[in-house]
């Protein structure tokens, strides 16, 4: 029995060993080249950040729409990105992190002098007005302070130090009547993103006695508090719009295809209508650096040196 299985097995090892004989070795001749076509590297992605005014949640809502648009008309791979404060803000675009910017106007004053930032494009307001303006308020219940003089020796909650309508354009506002820093009690700044809505909010719970925002922020919480209950005290001079502003060194391609998008941007296009209505502005025009200018004298006149800042890097 031993044999025959042997011999059955020899059988079967000769019959694989031949069978495999049979296959001719391939010869690769390896003096023989070709040139292979070099693998397409992807897009660069560029950064656009709005300046974080509201929650990242109404950035989003907002700006996705305009990013949406701006990716399918240029062809450009555009992304954007969410700084948590004013100050990351101004800091990213100053490392290359954020290449295209959406920022108030004093923002883009200190972007252009430290960061050599252009602005290239301005929004046109819901009320057609390429201009905006501040808004100071309080509590209506708050029998202490019924106009805007009897915010003086009182708390004062702003946006941000870098905000224009949120707080310089209302410090402005202050000093025109005789009413310096020092004479508030308080000044205090919101902290994190959101701020604007968080200033309202401050001052409906009665945490401080009047607060400064943009026109328009009131319509932002009116789905957490009773806006009825909050009391315009006055508004501020006009100063020019928010902005959009390209990095130094970005290439200026890449800028004028962003720019003719967005100014080709009509609100009578039903294709467009929604893009700006979700940005809550009715038009984009060209723009560049000169008009801020007043601003720049604002600035000046309020004693704060927008050739300095006071962005501070953090680690």
């Amino acid at each position: 029995m031993w044999l025959k299985i042997t011999f059955s097995v020899f059988i079967a090892l000769l019959f694989i060993s031949s069978g495999c004989s049979q296959e001719k070795p391939v010869y690769v001749d390896f003096s023989k080249k070709s040139n292979l076509a070099p693998i397409k590297s992807q897009k660069k992605t560029i950064k656009y950040a709005y300046l974080p005014q509201y929650s990242h949640t109404v950035s989003y809502q907002r700006h996705n729409p305009i990013i949406e648009y701006l990716n399918r008309e240029t062809g450009l791979a555009i992304e954007q990105v969410f700084p948590e404060t004013f100050n990351e803000h101004i800091l990213m675009l100053g490392e290359g992190k954020i290449d295209i910017s959406y920022s108030n106007p004093v923002a883009y004053v200190e972007l252009s002098n430290l960061y050599g930032a252009k602005a290239f494009a301005r929004a046109v307001e819901r009320d057609g007005k390429a201009d905006f303006r501040g808004l100071i308020i309080a509590r209506t219940d708050n029998p202490l302070v019924r106009r805007v003089q009897d915010c003086k020796g009182k708390r004062w909650i702003a946006v941000d130090p870098q905000s224009a309508g949120g707080y310089i354009f209302a410090l402005g506002h202050f000093m025109q009547l005789g009413i310096n820093k020092t004479d508030f009690a308080e000044i205090a700044f919101a902290q994190g993103h959101g701020k604007s809505e968080k200033v309202v909010l401050a001052v409906h719970a009665g945490k401080y006695d009047c607060g400064s925002v943009r026109e328009g922020t009131l319509e932002v919480v009116k789905d957490k508090i009773n806006i009825q209950e909050i009391r315009v005290l006055g508004a501020t001079n006009w100063y020019p719009g928010w902005v959009f502003a390209a990095r130094k060194g970005i290439d200026q391609e890449v800028v004028n295809k962003v720019k003719d998008a967005l100014v080709n941007l009509n609100s009578q296009d039903i294709n467009h209508a929604h893009i700006l209505e979700a940005a809550h502005i009715s038009a984009i025009i060209p723009s560049e650096d000169r008009e801020f200018d007043p601003v720049r004298k604002l600035l000046k006149n309020i004693g704060i040196d927008s050739q300095k800042t006071n962005v501070q890097k953090s680690y």
